[in-house]
């Protein structure tokens, strides 16, 4: 697995998830890795947020079906309101994590000159068991897209929280 840029602020890590339209994969993403950054105590050092690139749904619920995936494996979905990535994450998240190469390409085009290239990432190049996968969106497909994807997630978020707890470990 790659290692994560270092904190740009010494014990505290950002995250940033990112799909097209911020209501199924990066919210997904962001429910369970914040969810499982809580539970590795590591929550009051590390924040994580989620955006599409796109603005349709700003505002909005997440889709009804990530909801519905997310819920019936016990997390709360509840919270989620769609935003748009704005520009300065580029320099205030320690990395922004894109769901797929299209996302990760549309990132690109807003950087800035004071953007650091090795914090865009895709999601998926965390990922133990596909390592460099894109996490496919299930949006116009089936119930079992979503499925896929909190599997996905689960796993990649696992291997995020063990990389944050070694980057933090004895900082503060």
């Amino acid at each position: 697995m790659p290692a994560l840029p270092p904190p740009r602020t010494p014990g505290r890590y950002r995250i940033a998830l990112v799909c097209l339209g911020n209501i199924c994969r990066s919210p997904m993403a962001d429910v369970v890795l914040s969810d499982r950054v809580a539970a590795a105590g590591l929550g009051d050092r590390v924040t994580v947020v989620s955006s599409g690139t796109g603005d349709w749904h700003v505002g909005g619920p997440m889709d009804r079906r990530a909801a519905g995936v997310l819920t019936r494996e016990g997390y709360d979905a509840t919270t989620h309101r769609a935003q748009q990535v704005r520009a300065s994450w580029l320099t205030e998240c320690d990395v922004v994590l894109a769901m797929d190469r299209e996302n990760l390409r549309d990132l690109r085009a807003l950087g800035t000159d004071a953007a650091e290239p090795e914090r865009l990432r895709l999601f998926g190049d965390f990922d133990p068991l596909e390592p460099g996968a894109e996490v496919p969106d299930p949006y116009f497909g089936d119930g079992d897209g979503f499925e896929t994807v909190l599997a996905m997630v689960e796993r990649t978020s696992d291997a995020l929280v063990t990389a944050l707890a070694a980057e933090l470990r004895g900082t503060s």
